[in-house]
Formats: C-alpha cells, structure tokens, sequence
C-alpha cells in the first residue's frame, strides 16, 4: 500500500567533537514514523545550513560532502522504491537497515501460498487429493491477479493484511472473477487456512479474519427424477462421446460415487461378497471411507459394454471431469432436460432413489405389522 517518504538531514550539536565539528545524521520518515543513523561525515556548524538540510560553501571539501550526502538519498530512494515492488511493507526502519546491510525479511502472502501449495503437490495420493490441490492454486491465483490489479505489486507482507483487504478481495471475486457468492466462500475458507498456517507459525501476532465471517449459502442442488433418468437411458445419441457420457453418468447415478471415485474404479474394486452379488469395494479418496455398493443391473451391463475399452487399468474409459460436465450439458439439451446436468448431480439422484427405496421399505413393514 502507498506511504509517505521523506529523507532530510541534520547536525546532531550534542555530539560536538573537540575541534568543534558535528557529525551528519540522515533522518529517514515513512508515514511520520522515523529512524536515524549517522552519515560517518563531520562539519563546522557555520558550514551547515539549516534550511537547505546540506553544506554550505564552495570550497572542495564541502562540496564533496553535499556528493555523498546526495548519493546517500539516492540510494534510500533507490531501496524504498524496491521494497514497494518486492513486498509493499515498508518502514523507516526497513529502509534504514537495508541501507546499512542488517537484513531484516518479511514473510509474503504469496511466498508463503506457494511453500503450502508445493507440500499439497507432495502429499497427493498420501493424504491430499488432485482436486484440493488445484482448488489451493487457484485461490493462489485469485490473490496473485488482486495484487497486481489493487496495488500494482507482484507480492504483499503477510503483516499488511488486514479487514480490509479481505474485505477488498472478496469483492474482486464477486466481481472483476465473477464467482458467485459460495464459490467466493470457498476461496476465502482456503485463503484463512494460509493465514492461519502464518499465525501458528509466529509470523504474524493479530489474526485478520477476527471480524471476518465466512458465509455458506445452502444450495438445493436438485435431482433427477425416474422420468429424467429413463428418458436419458432410452436417447439413441448419434455420437459416441455422448453415449460414453451418458453411459458413466448413468453408472454414478446407480451407484451414488463421485467422478474422482469412478476415475479411480479397477477391476479388484469389482467382488463377490457372502451373498453371491457382484458388489463395488472402494474406499472414497475424499473422506478415506470404505463404500460397499451393490451392482444393479443397469451398472453391471455398462461395466460389460466397456469391458477391456479403458487404458491405466481404469474400469471404465472415463474423461476429465471438466469435459464430462461440458458434454453432460450437451445431453441435457438434447434429452429436453429442464435442470443443469452435472456429475455432482447423479450423486444427489443416487441419494434420492436410496431415500426413497427405505421410505417405500419401512411403509411396506408398517403396513404388514398393522395388517397382522
């Protein structure tokens, strides 16, 4: 963020030498708070002009020292300016100890971004997935293109983030990104895990979310109904892409798993359990939990359609995630779907045919206890 920059110097006349010289101190100022340090020059009062902050007198000597004196504000000029390109949070004792080779480092928010990010790069496959690793980098991201955008850096002191910031990036994803209001929720929650991660680790004292409130808006998500579903499974699709789509979207429907679960489906997954059914064993990669799903039949002969037709050992020959959304899309358009087809959506379907399957169950057993 801008501040105020001031370089001037003056005699220091309580420390006057036995041949009545004074030495120079450079008094540098960043938004009024100062800090000194002496020049090494030393001058007769007479020579020193007030007013001017510099030597007065033509003589050699003098003019040597008005040189230094002005390579010395130079360079003051010269590091604070660079110091508002690096990081943006500058102090008078920054610059002062900078100028006098006492490094002293500042944490930055997207310095300290990018060390977690690279951990998560790590750990994918151990104990985090692909998709929390990209959901990190593209809130890196975010923040990277609001700093530039707000205050023309390339980086921010984790110290200079406070309310307002915050407050100033989430109207940028509301806006300028054009997320919505929970996507935006979503990208806050993983931008108050970094600053967190920099409290915890002594980086910064006061935490900048203390007055902030993350809000989630509940979504009713929707489902398809049986009509939906039927009139999906009967479409003769022209192209096979759309029939593969329909086919895997169809199969998480029956079986209520997430695209990454379907993507990692091997035949191992595939068993025969005490009761003679074929049933899926898997463990869910976002909550590590074992799910044991009973093949239907609809699932078994779409596992039997693409048998041997998929690479890496896959059960099926799935696509990216964000190529079957976009020709899920396409199936609902042409099938005259009045809801917005995503994968996410065949596991609210799945969870509503369970729902409804107990609900018709345990009226079926009230109905025959009442009838004994």
């Amino acid at each position: 963020m801008k501040s105020t920059f001031n370089v001037l110097y003056y005699l220091k006349r309580n420390a006057i030498r036995k041949d009545g010289r004074m030495p120079i101190v450079t008094r540098v100022t960043v938004d009024g708070i100062i800090a000194q340090f002496n020049t090494k020059l030393e001058i007769q009062p007479t020579s020193w002009s007030v007013k001017m902050g510099k030597v007065i007198g033509h003589s050699s000597e003098n003019k040597q020292y008005n040189a230094q004196l002005e390579q010395i504000k130079a360079s003051l000029h010269g590091i604070y300016h660079e110091l508002q390109r690096k990081d943006n949070y500058v102090t008078a004792e920054k610059v002062k100890n900078e100028f006098l080779g006492i490094s002293e480092h500042h944490e930055t928010l997207l310095d300290l971004f990018q060390k977690h990010n690279d951990d998560v790069l790590k750990l994918i496959g151990i104990s985090k997935s692909a998709a929390t690793y990209q959901k990190y980098e593209v809130t890196r991201k975010h923040l990277q293109k609001f700093i530039q955008l707000k205050y023309q850096i390339t980086d921010i002191s984790l110290k200079e983030i406070k309310n307002i910031f915050i407050c100033d990036f989430e109207i940028y994803l509301l806006t300028t990104a054009g997320c919505n209001a929970n996507t935006t929720a979503k990208f806050m929650q993983f931008f108050k895990r970094i600053i967190l991660i920099a409290r915890n680790n002594g980086l910064i004292v006061i935490d900048p979310f203390a007055n902030y409130k993350i809000r989630l808006t509940k979504v009713d998500r929707g489902y398809l109904t049986q009509e939906d579903v039927e009139k999906i499974l009967k479409k003769q699709f022209v192209t096979k892409r759309l029939e593969l789509v329909r086919d895997i979207f169809i199969f998480s429907c029956f079986t209520g798993l997430a695209y990454i679960d379907v993507k990692n489906l091997t035949e191992k997954n595939v068993r025969t359990s005490f009761d003679g059914n074929l049933w899926i064993m898997t463990k869910r990669q976002k909550t590590k939990i074992e799910s044991n799903i009973l093949l239907l039949d609809v699932p078994k002969m779409i596992l039997a359609k693409y048998k041997g037709k998929s690479i890496n050992n896959q059960l099926l020959p799935i696509l990216s995630n964000q190529k079957m959304n976009s020709y899920l899309k396409e199936i609902g358009d042409v099938c005259e779907i009045d809801k917005e087809l995503t994968f996410h959506l065949a596991r609210h379907t799945f969870a509503t045919f369970v729902s409804f399957l107990i609900i018709r169950l345990i009226s079926s057993n009230l109905y025959f206890e009442k009838s004994q």
